[in-house]
């Protein structure tokens, strides 16, 4: 492969990352919860998102999430096909931790020129994200990936992300 090819793949790699990055801020924001981000990632969780006070079982709710981000070509009419690296797949099935986690996965338009619109009326983000509780899956055989399917049902948006944080408050672990 040519290192022109090579310097572009990594670019656009981290531009994907950039833009999830903003999606999750973005959405965190509006549902009214602040972020924060473990310095390292060796335990496949990249963000965190933490409720003040609340009136539920637990108190001040948080969620950690494994972010990802893919074009629309592992969709279909009911779920997006990830693959998930079989690292962070053990990571994210395990039963104890103390914080519920899940996996999110970005989708983004195949074309950079596409992923954000905007006006003096609007900023558009396009596309939209997916989640997914990886908890108590079952061990795999495999030994590289291991692809799940997260329902189209399970946007990751405001009002979702709040109800999945009122669950937490009351103490469910998704």
């Amino acid at each position: 492969m040519k290192v022109l090819e090579v310097r572009r793949r990594v670019e656009i790699n981290q531009q994907k990352e950039q833009f999830s990055n903003a999606y999750i801020q973005a959405v965190a924001s509006v549902a009214g919860y602040s972020l924060y981000k473990p310095a390292v990632d060796d335990d496949s969780v990249d963000w965190g998102i933490a409720a003040r006070g609340g009136t539920g079982r637990i108190r001040s709710p948080r969620l950690e999430l494994q972010l990802k981000s893919t074009s629309r070509d592992l969709l279909d009419d009911s779920n997006v096909r990830y693959p998930v690296k079989l690292k962070n797949y053990d990571d994210l099935r395990m039963d104890n931790f103390a914080i519920p986690r899940i996996l999110v996965v970005v989708l983004l338009p195949d074309n950079l020129d596409e992923w954000l619109q905007q006006s003096e009326e609007e900023l558009c983000l396009r596309y939209c994200a997916y989640w997914l509780s990886l908890r108590g899956m079952p061990q795999t055989q495999n030994t590289v990936t291991v692809t799940v399917s997260l329902p189209r049902s399970n946007q990751f948006t405001v009002s979702y992300l709040q109800s999945l944080m009122q669950l937490i408050s009351g103490g469910s672990q998704l």
